[in-house]
């Protein structure tokens, strides 16, 4: 990975800390009109909804109107480069996933911006984990079933994902090559399809995200097996791990988290960030984090910026792995 990623954040925040730095004029006067988050899914989904529950407590933090704003498209990379362009004052924040900032640098060449470069990272909002699920007549009631019945039917399962390079699809191929098995991928237009042929039998198991999932399996439609994350899910704690189950090291997990575009003063991407760790804190946002099926995360803009390093480098990785190709 290119060591100059992120250096300009960086050499912010230090000389900030130093009391180096000069405070821009602009930053002194922040905010000095609506801000505007920028979320590059469509309205409902899980990150439309960690926006309009973040948004208003930031407005109150910061005394101006907070507008939650989708620009749905290209896998998130029509939100993410609005965002990239826009002036960098603090006004107009991105709030991406591991999907802008991970994974479709490894899937999408030639995009007119960089996803490493030309964003200053804020802080993280949420984990969010998948569910290995399957098909009640599958013969498997946990992790050590499934990859001894798939080794017995070599090809012979099909797992479905919501599309190429989806986190659904990265997680059961990065399943089946620690497991050392082969099974058919899939690919549907959106997680809905797929979780529909799951429960028609038209396909035996998926890695759905966790909150589609577990009301599908309470209801006896799928069985849950695992979670893909390092750790247990605060939404679902009786479900084991992958890796506790069976594959040592397996974590495939998801991620919400706040970006400025790259040349925002650190003055303004502190304040920024610290307003938004105190709106974590409450247990109230907590609690409904949780019920999103989400875990909620308290970082650093310094954390944070290691945080994507490391995960951009897993997510490259895993792309590699599932031989997934942009759509």
């Amino acid at each position: 990975m290119d060591r100059r990623v992120f250096n300009l954040s960086r050499r912010n925040l230090i000389a900030a800390a130093a009391g180096s730095f000069v405070i821009p004029v602009a930053a002194q006067g922040f905010p000095s009109r609506a801000i505007r988050i920028v979320v590059p899914y469509p309205a409902g989904g899980t990150t439309d909804i960690l926006a309009r529950l973040i948004g208003p407590k930031l407005q109150e933090a910061l005394g101006q109107t907070v507008i939650v704003e989708n620009k749905a498209g290209a896998a998130t990379n029509l939100g993410a480069e609005f965002v990239a362009r826009a002036p960098a004052d603090g006004h107009t924040i991105l709030l991406g996933t591991n999907v802008t900032f991970s994974v479709n640098p490894h899937l999408y060449r030639g995009l007119s911006f960089n996803a490493q470069r030309d964003f200053t990272p804020l802080v993280p909002i949420a984990l969010t984990q998948t569910v290995l699920l399957v098909h009640p007549s599958v013969r498997a009631h946990s992790v050590r079933d499934l990859i001894a019945l798939a080794k017995e039917q070599p090809g012979k399962l099909s797992y479905g994902s919501y599309g190429s390079g989806s986190l659904a699809h990265l997680a059961a191929a990065q399943f089946a090559t620690m497991a050392g098995i082969e099974m058919n991928h899939v690919p549907y237009k959106g997680s809905a399809p797929a979780m529909t042929d799951l429960i028609g039998g038209h396909i035996q198991l998926m890695f759905d995200n966790i909150v589609t999932a577990l009301p599908n399996a309470k209801a006896g439609s799928v069985r849950a097996l695992a979670v893909s994350g390092a750790r247990r899910s605060l939404a679902a704690p009786e479900l084991p791990t992958v890796a506790e189950s069976a594959l040592k090291g397996y974590e495939v997990a998801g991620w919400f988290g706040f970006a400025a575009p790259a040349a925002t003063s650190s003055v303004v991407a502190e304040r920024i960030s610290e307003e938004i760790n105190k709106i974590l804190a409450l247990k109230e946002i907590r609690d409904r984090i949780i019920a999103s099926g989400a875990e909620p995360m308290i970082y650093s803009p310094q954390e944070f910026v290691r945080f994507i390093q490391s995960d951009y480098l897993r997510a490259g990785e895993l792309v590699r792995v599932s031989g997934a190709k942009a759509e």
